[in-house]
């Protein structure tokens, strides 16, 4: 067995009816460019679609780009759906259209990070190296 630490695997998803997906492609686009294995769901995904790419692809953080106001909803959604499936240790990250008066209640649910309009690339790729680590290999 390799000793080589595996690139962080982070899938990105655009939950909901929003099809304004230009940032979650420059999120993906940076992440990859920083050396990150980055998974695009796409547009229109559900929570339970978002969880199931993540366990099938072996993730450690799931980014979800919303802009539809739905946040309040679908951040609970995917965390609870990621603890169901034992999962509860993928980082859940976000971006968006999130009011500030949210982001505490949604910390507070378990969402490790939300970034806002405006918040440089950069800033994204620094967060998850200091703070998404690979997972366990499943057994």
């Amino acid at each position: 067995m390799s000793s080589a630490i595996r690139p962080l695997r982070i899938l990105v998803a655009k939950p909901g009816l929003d099809g304004h997906d230009r940032g979650a492609k420059i999120i993906a686009r940076a992440l990859r460019d920083a050396g990150m294995e980055v998974i695009y769901t796409g547009l229109h995904q559900t929570p339970e679609m978002i969880v199931a790419a993540a366990i099938q692809e072996d993730v450690d953080a799931v980014g979800l780009s919303i802009l539809s106001g739905a946040h309040m909803t679908i951040f609970p959604a995917v965390l609870e759906l990621l603890r169901a499936q034992d999962a509860g240790d993928v980082k859940v990250f976000g971006g968006g259209i999130i009011p500030q008066d949210d982001v505490p209640v949604l910390k507070g649910q378990g969402v490790a990070e939300l970034f806002l309009p405006g918040t440089s690339t950069q800033v994204t790729v620094d967060w998850i190296r200091a703070n998404v680590h690979p997972r366990a290999a499943a057994a």
